[in-house]
This record gives C-alpha cells, sequence and structure tokens, in this order.
C-alpha cells in the first residue's frame, strides 16, 4: 500500500510539471493581451463616467423631490452606484497583484490596472 502511495504521489509531480509549464493561449496570442488590456480600461472608463452621470442625475432629481421615501430611495442609489464604481476600479488592480502572486496565466501577460 504504502508503494502504491510513493507511486501516485511520483506520478503526480511528472504529470503536473509539463501543465505549468505551459503557456496560456492567451499570453501566446499577438495581440490579444493588449486587447483585452484595452477592453478593461474602456469598461473602467464608462463605468466612472456613468457613476458621474448618475450621481449628477440623482443630484438634480433630489433637488425636485418632495417626499422623504423618495429621497432615500435616491441616496440609495447613488451609494449603488458608488459600490459598482469601487468594486469597478479595484477589481482589476487586485486580480493583477494577487493574479501574480499565485501565478495565474492571464496574470503573466495582461495588466487589468486601468490606469
Amino acid at each position: 500500500m504504502r508503494h502504491i502511495g510513493g507511486a501516485i504521489l511520483l506520478f503526480s509531480l511528472i504529470a503536473v510539471e509539463p501543465a505549468a509549464a505551459q503557456q496560456s493561449a492567451v499570453c501566446t496570442a499577438d495581440n490579444l493581451p493588449s486587447m483585452i488590456e484595452g477592453f478593461f480600461q474602456l469598461t473602467t472608463a464608462l463605468g466612472i463616467v456613468g457613476l458621474a452621470v448618475v450621481w449628477q442625475a440623482n443630484s438634480l432629481i433630489d433637488m425636485f423631490t418632495l417626499s422623504p421615501d423618495q429621497k432615500k430611495g435616491l441616496k440609495r442609489h447613488k451609494r449603488s452606484a458608488l459600490k459598482s464604481a469601487t468594486i469597478l476600479v479595484v477589481l482589476g488592480p487586485l486580480y493583477t497583484v494577487a493574479g501574480s502572486m499565485m501565478n495565474l496565466p492571464l496574470a503573466q501577460c495582461v495588466n487589468l490596472v486601468p490606469w
């Protein structure tokens, strides 16, 4: 029984090594990493612009709103928009840093930091 466990361990080390040595298909493509980076930068920029538009529209509507319930709903909507934009801005750098620490193949060749 002990020999079987050792053989399985040895086989798994040999079988995993070539898979770890392979490079990601995304990294080997010619323009794909730069296209992914550009798409992420574009969507982040649109998300920030969307936050500004929603924030200003809610502020404008808030000036003409009389009901306290409507004002609470607008404040909730502003907070929701701010949370979404924060997640959008933080997600790319977090993936880039955490992915490179965990040796994820996509994080090795694609920089998702939007600035």
